[in-house]
């Protein structure tokens, strides 16, 4: 099995930055994205990693230039797809959206297509059936900013071929990742496993008002030596994605704490359109956050 043609499907935070960096890699990349306003967007974000990149990867205005020569954008599912070896998916964290999206995959991707979730919270099994290829579906993760935390959790589920496996392993290599290899499912993989009870921790100290995010980002920074703290994390990820997650954690726990982080992350983010360092303001205004200033920590 070889991996030239990608498909990134969803054009958000973590779809346009792992379409660039397979692109970036060498690989001719397709982005599917069901609203036109992600695209929109996702082309916007590429503009955006093209100066990081330059900047922080010293690329080359040539590699710059292939790397947009690689990229292609649409809204047709089946046009994204025909040609591809490899679908990564980052649509929302909704499991009815992402049951549907495979359903559709299932009919119009060639039979050729391995199928790969970056679903942060769900995991493989949950899928694998309804996508019609279950022997050909699993989990690659990525952390955000993957140019700096560049791991690929690759994830099995019982049915997974031993050789697709292994085959996308070996593409998180080819895309510059280190591959994080979990031969047994677990929500959250290695890295939400950790990272999630942190920012759920995070959120519960700001829902109940006891302290800022300013506070509790200082007190990580100074107390642990972060360089980064959990509010500004959230940011990172954006915000619609931390909304979804506590939405998955109230479905399953169904707790007044649990529906109080919903709430809290709604009406404080979500119906502001705060969603953090995508659109340029969530809990801190960007590109110049409060917490990058020299005095923050003083």
């Amino acid at each position: 099995m070889s991996i030239t043609n990608v498909t990134i499907a969803g054009g958000g935070t973590l779809g346009s930055q792992i379409s660039w960096q397979t692109a970036f890699s060498g690989f001719n990349v397709t982005v599917y994205d069901a609203f036109e306003s992600g695209i929109e967007q996702c082309k916007d974000l590429h503009q955006r990693y093209a100066k990081i990149y330059f900047k922080d990867m010293n690329a080359t205005e040539q590699q710059i230039k292939e790397t947009h020569e690689r990229l292609s954008y649409t809204t047709n599912l089946a046009n994204a797809v025909k040609d591809a070896d490899l679908v990564n998916e980052s649509i929302p964290e909704d499991p009815d959206i992402k049951t549907g999206f495979y359903k559709e995959l299932g009919i119009v991707a060639p039979e050729k297509t391995i199928f790969t979730t970056n679903s942060s919270t769900t995991i493989p099994s949950m899928y694998a059936r309804v996508s019609g290829r279950p022997d050909m579906f699993l989990a690659l993760h990525f952390a955000n900013q993957i140019w700096k935390a560049n791991i690929g959790e690759v994830m099995r589920h019982e049915g997974t071929d031993p050789k697709v496996f292994e085959t996308v392993i070996q593409f998180a290599k080819d895309i510059g990742m280190v591959p994080i290899v979990i031969n047994k499912e677990q929500p959250g993989y290695v890295i939400n496993s950790l990272l999630v009870p942190f920012l759920i921790a995070a959120i519960d100290l700001m829902a109940n008002e006891i302290a800022t995010p300013q506070d509790i980002d200082k007190t990580w920074m100074i107390g642990m030596g972060g360089k980064v703290g959990p509010a500004a994390i959230m940011d990172m990820i954006g915000m619609k994605t931390v909304y979804d997650v506590c939405k998955l954690i109230d479905k399953k726990e169904n707790t007044e704490i649990s529906a109080k982080r919903v709430e809290f992350i709604y009406k404080n983010f979500i119906e502001t359109n705060k969603m953090g360092l995508i659109i340029g303001e969530g809990i801190y205004k960007y590109p110049n956050p409060e917490f990058m200033n020299e005095g923050f920590l003083k």
